[in-house]
């Protein structure tokens, strides 16, 4: 072995599942299905080389090493210089189609990455110079039972090492962006692509408790239907990226899978535990990560998590109907327990008069951290992210009390959340303005001004402010200190900006943020061990919903048939579509030319969807199909809207137009 393959690197990321199943998921909204979970699994089976690299068929100056691997001890290296290749062959039991994933170094350029059916190349890599480990993956490869499937490592100028292979089930929903700048659809491609890859394989074997300080983890689990919410280095998802994630996981028909982690977060939140939900779980959606959890006392919680799970939880209902969300005890348990006992539970520090509001310890976050911030979460008792999550976690429980039909609880949530925003704006975040607004409180009572990334951040995101001047002010305070030295410097919270910008109407600056979100894909992550910011999951899934939620306004009510759609096109894009967005258990095609002309298909079979047309401003003209229709306004959060209310029938096309 040559000396470059022997570099110490700094201590890395999780060992790949060992025995990946096919995906039970069904299909949605009229996507391609994964194959069934019956029978005899598609495996790869040493896919972290920890057995010496069992299957695989080594040439000459290639094997497995130890001293520079990406997750536990081993990898599969090739030696510089032309003509070198290591190949794995294995037979599919049955019908499916998968992505296939390794973490990749290269010291030179030439390598390969190669997926053959039959022999037949299906997919390759040409492999960047790049020495630390990055991720790449060959998708939507197609099997027939019976077909041999070649995976090969090929050499180049430099040395390759390979680690930690990972099967994933196929997407089974595929939208697709279309647009006069192709930017935005190249980057929707390259993000979808990317988020499935994180998909885990049900019933899959693979390591528990993985973490930086234990590499090969304590143990195996079969695999839930889950996916990577966290660090690659860890063997587990985390509420706080699950949470962001949720959208665009739905967007590519993860449905089964946030479902299942949202249920895993909600009976982790127990009396013990004083109704906080655990901050991880490992990949069997069962065990609680070890590094994060010691005891019923001593475990990492944040108080924002809590209603984001809720929130969450009437997002997912809201795009796929998903009667679970509304009939489930053990959800339906969480939701009222997270809005009511919780709060009860954590509010002794500081007087809020007749509202009630939920607080961190100010000990750190093994005590119960205020914020998601943790650098400034220690001494806080209260954080602009923790009540303005609390806010869109009552809004959510209306919601989620109308689905189960509970009208009375949904008034009294609606009240609830209307009397914490009144409370929010004419006391709790002071009489200021831009770096004078209070966003967080001490234990001892003191308020909190200036930058406080996510507890400034969350507050015009879950939209806790009043619209005006103020919120003006605060939005483009946030945006001055974004691009200023005290940024964030982990893409992690990078990427609550789009959303933000989005919800408070500068599109202009979401797009900005988007853009250089997407630009930035290929450098390092802060974190080493994660490898560029590319590989960071919450990168790719908020890259897609950004898109469809955000650049695209679609807004959907799957259970009462509704959407909703408003252009937040930015300046210079002339016109962008979604073609089959997965709502409930169909598909639409939205069209926006700029933001006056809107065009819908419903590609359902059945199924008729009320749609609420929305464009910016007041008009004086607007059209359904050619036809004049009487102008309705309304204001949303601020924002004039001129709007129609066509219902578009299976399988047909409504063009809503407004003009002066």
């Amino acid at each position: 072995m040559t000396p470059s393959r022997l570099m110490l690197l700094t201590a890395v990321a999780l060992l790949a599942p060992m025995a990946p199943a096919l995906s039970a998921t069904a299909a949605e909204g009229g996507g391609r299905a994964p194959a069934s979970v019956a029978g005899a699994q598609l495996a790869i089976p040493d896919p972290g080389f920890e057995g010496g690299g069992t299957g695989w068929t080594f040439g000459a100056g290639t094997g497995v090493g130890t001293g520079n691997s990406h997750g536990g001890d081993r990898f599969l290296y090739l030696d510089a210089g032309a003509g070198k290749s290591a190949e794995l062959t294995v037979v599919a039991p049955r019908d499916g189609s998968y992505d296939f994933s390794a973490w990749v170094g290269s010291a030179g350029t030439g390598g390969t990455y190669t997926v053959r059916r039959g022999g037949e190349t299906v997919g390759t890599v040409a492999l960047p110079e790049r020495r630390s480990y990055a991720r790449y993956t060959i998708s939507d490869v197609e099997l027939k039972a019976g077909d041999r499937l070649q995976i090969a490592f090929g050499s180049g100028s430099g040395w390759v090492n390979a680690d930690d292979l990972m099967i994933s089930p196929a997407a089974s929903a595929d939208p697709k962006v279309t647009s006069s700048d192709p930017e935005v659809a190249e980057m929707f491609g390259w993000a979808k692509k990317k988020a499935n890859s994180w998909a885990q394989l049900p019933g899959t074997t693979g390591p528990v408790n993985v973490d930086e300080n234990q590499t090969g983890g304590t143990g195996t689990a079969p695999y839930a239907p889950t996916y990577w919410a966290g660090y690659a280095n860890r063997s587990a998802y985390y509420s706080r990226d699950m949470t962001h994630q949720l959208a665009g996981a739905h967007l590519i028909g993860l449905d089964t899978a946030n479902e299942t982690m949202l249920r895993s977060y909600a009976r982790s939140a127990t009396a013990a535990h004083k109704y906080f939900p655990v901050w991880s779980l490992n990949f069997d959606a069962k065990t609680y990560l070890s590094i994060d959890y010691k005891s019923p006392d001593n475990f990492v919680r944040e108080v924002p998590a809590t209603f984001e799970l809720v929130e969450k939880a009437a997002q997912a209902y809201r795009w796929t109907g998903d009667r679970r969300y509304v009939d489930d005890p053990a959800l339906w348990d969480f939701y009222r327990h997270a809005t009511e006992d919780f709060i009860d539970l954590h509010d002794s520090a500081k007087d809020n008069g007749k509202v009630k509001v939920a607080e961190g310890t100010g000990k750190g976050i093994f005590e119960g951290a205020a914020s998601y911030n943790e650098q400034d979460g220690d001494g806080l008792a209260e954080a602009g992210d923790g009540i303005a999550a609390q806010y869109q976690a009552y809004l959510a429980m209306a919601t989620l009390a109308h689905g189960k039909g509970d009208t009375t609880l949904a008034r009294t949530y609606t009240k609830r959340a209307a009397d914490l925003k009144t409370y929010f704006n004419n006391t709790w975040s002071g009489a200021g303005s831009g770096a004078d607004m209070v966003r967080a409180y001490t234990t001892s009572g003191t308020p909190v001004t200036g930058w406080g990334k996510e507890n400034s951040v969350f507050m015009p995101m879950k939209q806790i402010i009043d619209p005006g001047p103020r919120r003006d002010a605060y939005l483009d305070y946030i945006q001055a200190q974004e691009l200023g030295p005290d940024g964030s410097t982990n893409i992690e919270s990078t990427t609550y900006l789009p959303d933000m910008f989005f919800k408070n109407n500068r599109n202009d600056t979401a797009w900005a943020w988007m853009k250089k979100i997407y630009g930035q894909r290929e450098l390092q992550h802060v974190n080493a061990s994660q490898g560029p910011n590319g590989d960071y999951p919450e990168v790719s899934f908020t890259l897609v919903s950004q898109t469809v939620e955000g650049l695209m306004g679609i807004a959907p009510d799957a259970a009462a048939h509704k959407v909703t759609t408003g252009s937040r096109l930015p300046s210079g894009m002339k016109w962008l579509q979604a073609a089959d967005v997965p709502i409930g258990p169909g598909t639409v095609t939205v069209r926006h030319d700029g933001t006056t002309r809107t065009t819908l298909t419903n590609n359902s079979r059945s199924r008729s969807f009320s749609w609420e047309a929305r464009f910016p401003g007041a008009h004086q003209r607007i059209t359904v199909d050619g036809v004049p229709q009487r102008v309705r306004t309304k204001t949303v959060d601020g924002a004039t809207y001129t709007y129609a209310t066509p219902t578009v029938r299976a399988g047909a096309t409504a063009v809503v137009q407004v003009t002066d």
